[in-house]
Formats: structure tokens, C-alpha cells, sequence
């Protein structure tokens, strides 16, 4: 069974090209701009129960801390893991974001689509070598 994304990203450039090479590499991804607010993103997830998060944290019309608080303070995806992709690059936006339980924060600025989802696939690869170990 093909493992699943859920991408929330206002950016629809950014948004459909991640859903686009994940989608080459053999996953799955659900994909949401975020303009339906949190409850909405939540219930969507909750049915979608996706393998992982990719979350961006500047969103026009909801909070992405919230979002992120959110996701974590519910039981049913809790667990999942979140891949932050933002502009945010500074060291309190990292140390907010660790303490919040994301599990890797990537800066948009650094690299373009491409290499993050280079670098999420090796993630996942890698975790699921561990784990057969």
C-alpha cells in the first residue's frame, strides 16, 4: 500500500509541484491551501489518516502554529510525522516548532521542491530500513 502525504500549503505553485514529484516517487498526497480553517483541516486528516504531514507555517487565512498545536493535541493523528517547509528560517521559529513536536523543519529558501522531496523520501527510506532492522 502506497504511503500517504497530506500537504497543507497556500503556495498552489509549490503546493501541486510537492504533491507532483511525491506522487512520481510513489506516494500518495491530499493536498489543502488551508483557506477552510483548522477544524476543517483536522477533520480532513483525521479521515485521511495520512502516513505524513507537510506543513507550511505562513498561511493566509489560519495560524500554522495553531495548526501544528492542533494536529498534535489530537489523539487520532497525533503520532504522524510533520515535515515543516517554510519561510520562516529563524532559531526561534526551529526551537518553537521542535519543542511543538515536529519531527523536521526544512527552509524554503534553502533548497526549491525537488531537493526537499529528495530529502523526505531519503527520510522515510531510511526510518524504514531502521525499522526492519
Amino acid at each position: 500500500m502506497k504511503k500517504r502525504f497530506f500537504i497543507v500549503e497556500d503556495d498552489v505553485n509549490i503546493l501541486y509541484a510537492v504533491q507532483a514529484q511525491l506522487r512520481v516517487k510513489g506516494f500518495d498526497a491530499f493536498v489543502d491551501n488551508g483557506a477552510h480553517g483548522i477544524e476543517t483541516l483536522i477533520d480532513s486528516m483525521e479521515t485521511e489518516q495520512p502516513d505524513f504531514i507537510i506543513l507550511d507555517l505562513i498561511l493566509p487565512h489560519i495560524d500554522g502554529f495553531e495548526l501544528l498545536s492542533s494536529i498534535k493535541a489530537n489523539n487520532m493523528i497525533s503520532s504522524i510525522p510533520v515535515f515543516v517547509f517554510t519561510n520562516l528560517s529563524d532559531e526561534d521559529t526551529k526551537t518553537i516548532v521542535e519543542k511543538m513536536g515536529v519531527d523536521y523543519h526544512f527552509i524554503k529558501s534553502e533548497m526549491n521542491v525537488e531537493e526537499f522531496v529528495r530529502k523526505v523520501v531519503k527520510i522515510i527510506h531510511n526510518k524504514s530500513k531502521l525499522q526492519m532492522l
